[in-house]
């Protein structure tokens, strides 16, 4: 089995409910989608990157796991687009005793199930229909793959969390029909928070938008939080 990476480098957890701290991210090449506000559009391509063997590639991973590294971040591209190769990765990683993190929009619940047991921090993130990861005929699928992740993660134990980007063009009715959705599957004692993500340089969602979206979350969820991409300000990679 080989794997393509795109890049291997450590940073600040820019996202999230574990943002600041100091870990290494593993970035996957290829997505089959592509939303209008993504920020990795070079590892889009699986052809972009390099490509190594399942060895040489846990050789890579060791040798840039630096002092007091909290986590692994397996993200992309989406991960899922070579779910095996990430589920022997993230397994490695573990047997280092270092968390693993899965950075994927959970598009293929099949996929997700491969990966899940090698991942120890679980984000969730439900698309909208305004992102453009899929079109209106294909939206339908999406969610059903998205709230099938859900409850593989609810089932599993593992501390999870949910993640919704919201751009000026998010609609509050579709957005407010997803709620409803998820928490028909888990309450907020299943979760370790739900966070609101605003879009960055590109159709940024006003203040007033965001608390709107967030007055939504907190009638089911009292730990919803708006948390803007830290890395972006602070020049971090």
């Amino acid at each position: 089995m080989n794997v393509r990476l795109y890049e291997i480098f450590t940073s600040v957890e820019g996202e999230g409910i574990l943002y600041g701290t100091k870990t290494l991210f593993v970035r996957l090449s290829g997505c089959p989608f592509k939303c209008f506000y993504c920020d990795t559009k070079e590892a889009l391509p699986m052809n972009s990157g390099k490509e190594y063997s399942i060895s040489e590639a846990k050789e890579i991973i060791k040798k840039n796991l630096q002092k007091n590294t909290y986590k692994v971040n397996f993200t992309g591209g989406d991960p899922l687009a070579q779910s095996k190769a990430v589920a022997e990765l993230a397994k490695f990683v573990q047997s280092k005793k270092i968390p693993t993190y899965l950075e994927s929009s959970c598009y293929d619940s099949s996929k997700f199930a491969q990966v899940l047991p090698y991942i120890n921090f679980i984000k969730i993130e439900f698309k909208t229909p305004e992102s453009g990861f899929v079109d209106s005929k294909h939206y339908s699928k999406l969610l059903e793959n998205e709230l099938d992740c859900l409850r593989l993660a609810k089932k599993s134990k593992k501390t999870t969390y949910i993640k919704v980007v919201i751009s000026s063009k998010t609609q509050l009715s579709q957005f407010k029909k997803l709620l409803k959705q998820i928490f028909k599957i888990v309450s907020k004692a299943d979760l370790a928070g739900f966070i609101i993500q605003p879009t960055y340089g590109i159709s940024e969602p006003s203040l007033e938008q965001l608390f709107s979206f967030y007055d939504s979350v907190y009638e089911y969820d009292a730990q919803v939080r708006i948390v803007p991409q830290l890395h972006k300000f602070i020049g971090a990679p």
